[in-house]
């Protein structure tokens, strides 16, 4: 029964840590929410003047985790 109850005790650290470290990365360093923009050039503030296939390809595929829009 204790062992139980340390692997539950476990589960509901892990998943507050999941959510804790979520809802910082969704922040901003004054505590607002930042708008992540969508990928392109035209998307970006000062967008830079050489822009080709390969700088396209690489904006589409952040994070890592993402495949390219061309998928």
């Amino acid at each position: 029964m204790m062992l139980l109850r340390n692997i539950a005790l476990l589960i509901a650290a892990g998943y507050l840590v999941q959510c804790t470290l979520s809802h910082l990365g969704q922040t901003g360093s004054a505590g607002a929410r930042t708008k992540i923009r969508d990928a392109g050039r035209r998307e970006m503030k000062a967008p830079p003047k050489d822009w080709d296939m390969v700088d396209e390809r690489g904006d589409e595929s952040f994070p890592a985790s993402d495949p390219p829009g061309n998928y």
